[in-house]
């Protein structure tokens, strides 16, 4: 018998990606209900859960986090992979970037000279 939690993840999820494909839901609700998500409200659960799923599922963030790139890179790679899988499935929300003012500037302090995430090349870009 389903707890009052899992009935509400299981209505909170249809409200949030009402044409979620079987499969994808069930992962999902299992994931928001695992023993570090419990401390969060539902709502935050699901979605944490929902992005995890996408990301590792339907993206090719695994691939750029083997390549080498950090969470932060590989995330702003797939960011568009990401809302895709969102709006196909009919989602009431997308995930968005906040970037920092000085995103594109070099990091002063990096005697190396590095280049910041967002203005690194993907590994597949022309």
């Amino acid at each position: 018998m389903p707890t009052e939690r899992q009935k509400s993840i299981a209505r909170q999820l249809t409200q949030l990606i009402p044409r979620v494909p079987f499969v994808d839901a069930e992962a999902i609700r299992e994931a928001a209900g695992w023993r570090h998500m419990r401390e969060l409200p539902t709502a935050s659960a699901l979605w944490l859960s929902t992005l995890a799923h996408i990301r590792h599922q339907h993206t090719d963030y695994d691939d750029l986090r083997d390549e080498g790139y950090e969470r932060d890179e590989a995330l702003f790679f797939v960011i568009d992979e990401i809302n895709a899988v969102l709006d196909r499935w009919g989602s009431t929300r997308q995930l968005t970037s906040e970037p920092g003012e000085d995103e594109f500037e070099a990091v002063e302090d990096d005697p190396e000279g590095r280049i910041e995430p967002r203005q690194r090349p993907r590994p597949d870009a022309d």
